[in-house]
């Protein structure tokens, strides 16, 4: 086993972090002298494309049952590629940003937590626009 193979076993190992990835994402970014073209804008369109081919797994599946009944190891493998594509991809957005990608995503979910209640049973139209009067901002499925 490698140094490298090593290291990247026990990082596996341990729980993953935002910040262990962003740091990762920094440091082989300045190791290839990249940080010149991850602006802003450029780690966006690279998203957007990761996004891409993350969807284009999909595209002809029809719906799909959670946990990926049926589907060969080697599919779960790419998709699973294609998802880190994108995470990364966001952390690095993020960071060139200088959003604090942790804290923005629990603000979110307190946000979003008053925004859909829990207490409403969002399975019935019925229900949801007798409280939209009290959260204008509660979807109409």
């Amino acid at each position: 086993m490698t140094e490298q193979t090593t290291e990247v076993a026990e990082e596996i190992s341990n729980s993953v972090s935002i910040e262990l990835l962003k740091a990762k994402l920094a440091a082989f970014a300045k190791e290839r002298d990249w940080d010149q073209f991850h602006s802003p804008r450029n780690v966006l369109l690279c998203l957007v494309g990761e996004v891409g081919e993350l969807s284009e797994i999909f595209q002809w599946k029809g719906e799909v049952e959670k946990g990926l009944p049926g589907w060969k190891e080697e599919e779960k493998v790419h998709l699973g590629e294609e998802l880190s594509d994108v995470l990364l991809n966001v952390v690095r957005l993020s960071d060139v940003c200088g959003i604090d990608l942790g804290k923005a995503a629990l603000r979110k979910l307190q946000l979003n937590a008053i925004k859909y209640p829990a207490d409403i049973d969002y399975t019935n139209n019925y229900n949801i626009k007798k409280n939209r009067g009290a959260n204008s901002n509660l979807p109409i499925v």
